[in-house]
């Protein structure tokens, strides 16, 4: 009799055993399940917040490159640089500017005394469609959305083929807020109309008198 009950006991435990093993297993899975979907979790999440953060903070304009390679970082700044003049089309308008060491050069007679700008000399146009205003008390065309950025930098060695001066567009779309780099602006893309002025040194606009 005391044998049978052991043998009662031994099955019982190994049959606890083997329900033991079994819940283990099953808790286990349940847990590989449980970390796997809160990882894909995650990801998602990120993902999604790396998207609405891209949208809402496009990427930094300054980053763009021509397809020649003209870095827009080049003319960091240009924001605040000084007008040389002005002009305007019947469907935008345009205000150039150039950067301290191109005014300096403006401001001593170049081109004018038949000097060349030096090396490391920009110039940016940037330009706005217009609109009629309707605040003024006579008729006038005012700057309406921001479009473009036509810039130029005197580089011979880099530009010898061109006068030494790099050419690139950089677009800019109102609807969106992004600034984009114009894919057929190539580093001779002004050179053509521009060689109209070589005696100028390639440049129209003259430093206006203020």
């Amino acid at each position: 009799m005391s044998k049978r009950i052991k043998e009662s006991v031994t099955e019982e435990l190994e049959g606890k055993k083997l329900e033991t093993r079994a819940e283990v297993k099953r808790l286990a899975g349940l847990t590989i399940f449980v970390v796997v979907v809160t990882m894909l979790a995650v990801l998602f999440l990120t993902a999604l917040h790396a998207q609405d953060k891209d949208s809402l903070n496009p990427p930094d304009k300054y980053s763009l490159k021509s397809p020649s390679g003209i870095a827009f970082a080049d003319f960091r700044g240009y924001e605040d640089w000084a007008v040389v003049s002005s002009a305007r089309t019947d469907q935008v308008q345009k205000v150039i500017v150039a950067n301290p060491a191109m005014i300096t050069a403006f401001k001593s007679g170049v081109p004018g005394n038949g000097q060349p700008f030096p090396d490391g000399s920009m110039i940016v146009k940037l330009q706005w469609t217009q609109k009629k205003s309707t605040e003024a008390q006579f008729a006038v065309d005012v700057p309406d959305a921001f479009s473009q950025a036509f810039v130029m930098e005197k580089n011979s060695k880099r530009f010898p083929t061109t006068g030494g001066w790099g050419y690139a567009v950089i677009n800019y779309d109102a609807a969106s807020g992004k600034y984009t780099a114009d894919p057929t602006s190539l580093s001779n893309c002004g050179n053509t109309c521009h060689t109209v002025v070589k005696a100028k040194d390639y440049i129209f606009h003259p430093y206006e008198k203020r």
